[in-house]
């Protein structure tokens, strides 16, 4: 729901900022509230990067890289080797919890794609100072997340050309399609003069679900 929530968001400040590179008509704007998002105030909100690695901003690191940014930033929460600090997060280990009475949820052990991970430490990452890593250090980090949990060697290079590539362990783990009967799309959904069936299976009046008496009602 978040995801659906947040991708309506961009969409619409991707529309604006469209709006904003082309001349706005007043009868466009009928009620003139707000004020047009410039280009860049909409890249400022566009950071998202896709399972596939879409999105992705340029710049690479290694686990090699990595280490002394992860010791200086991350580990006082998640520990020196991902362990988890007191109940923050465990980022390593965890492989075949998944089906037990306890399951270990890490990078390693639950996280589908490698893209996802950057995305959300790029995103929120270090607690307390969102937003503050450049890219290569996201890279940097991110490998050596990877590397302990097993998934690159040390050297390995990871960046934008590549993340998307990352096969991880849980990639597969997520049940797809939705079984859900709400959630199956068999068709694209009509949005303008659609010729909808529809069965009226009863009418309030007949129905009576009106109460008869209302002298009785209290309102609180």
């Amino acid at each position: 729901m978040f995801a659906s929530v947040k991708s309506k968001g961009l969409a619409a400040l991707i529309t604006i900022g469209l709006m904003a590179a082309a001349p706005v008509l007043a009868s466009e704007r009928p009620f003139n509230l707000g004020s047009i998002a410039t280009p860049e105030q909409v890249a400022g909100w566009d950071i998202d990067v896709r399972p596939d690695g879409k999105g992705a901003p340029a710049g690479s690191g290694s686990a090699l890289d990595g280490e002394e940014a992860y010791t200086d930033l991350c580990a006082s929460c998640h520990g020196d080797f991902g362990e988890g600090v007191d109940r923050w997060p465990v980022l390593s280990g965890g492989y075949d919890s998944l089906s037990t009475h306890d399951p270990i949820k890490t990078v390693g052990s639950y996280w589908p794609y490698a893209s996802t991970a950057y995305d959300y430490i790029y995103r929120a990452m270090p607690f307390g100072d969102a937003q503050s890593l450049s890219a290569d250090e996201t890279y940097a980090i991110v490998a050596y997340i990877l590397y302990m949990n097993d998934i690159i060697e040390e050297d390995y290079v990871l960046s934008n050309e590549n993340i998307g590539t990352i096969e991880m362990p849980n990639r597969n783990g997520f049940a797809l399609p939705d079984p859900r009967p709400d959630a199956q799309v068999s068709a694209e959904p009509c949005m303008k003069n659609c010729d909808v069936s529809t069965e009226i299976i009863g009418r309030a009046r007949l129905i009576d679900v009106t109460p008869e008496d209302t002298s009785q009602t209290n309102i609180n």
